[in-house]
């Protein structure tokens, strides 16, 4: 596999934020894996809201902390999963269905299984900066996610 491509962008509020994630949301297709880190409040339910928006799902979208997963509908299906407290990194939840299923997969807390992500995804690296501000580093494993975040980069070449 390639070299893994690095893209960074810089917002400034929540709504700059969301704004970059319904980007990202109206490029989506089925089969897309996402992957969030960032410490406790960095945005990464802020930046999967705006995904979510993106993808044309109305409704209140929420971490999923204490359910593991939760599924919305909207244009492609959405899986947002919180794996923080699974326990055993190989307990098998069917992953590979949400995987490579007919929907968008969001996992925040991705290292807790590493070991079962599929080798090409996209993942989203948020850290805090003063007040609002937020870094936002995309690292694109694979051409289809090499193509979403040149289209990104294109979109949001003031930031």
């Amino acid at each position: 596999m390639r070299a893994a491509q690095t893209y960074t962008f810089h917002t400034h509020s929540m709504q700059e934020t969301q704004v970059l994630a319904e980007s990202v949301g109206r490029l989506v297709e089925p089969g897309d894996v996402f992957t969030l880190t960032g410490d406790l409040g960095a945005g990464k339910t802020t930046f999967t809201q705006g995904l979510a928006r993106g993808m044309e799902i109305s409704g209140v979208v929420n971490s999923p902390t204490f359910t593991i997963i939760k599924e919305y509908m909207g244009r492609l299906p959405l899986y947002h999963m919180d794996v923080y407290r699974m326990e055993d990194e190989l307990e098998d939840l069917g992953f590979d269905e949400y995987f490579y299923g007919d929907g968008v997969t969001v996992v925040e807390w991705p290292q807790m299984i590493a070991e079962q992500l599929p080798a090409e995804h996209c993942e989203i690296a948020i850290t805090r900066g003063e007040g609002d501000d937020r870094t936002l580093v995309f690292t694109a494993y694979g051409r289809r996610y090499e193509t979403v975040c040149e289209a990104i980069k294109n979109d949001h070449s003031g930031n």
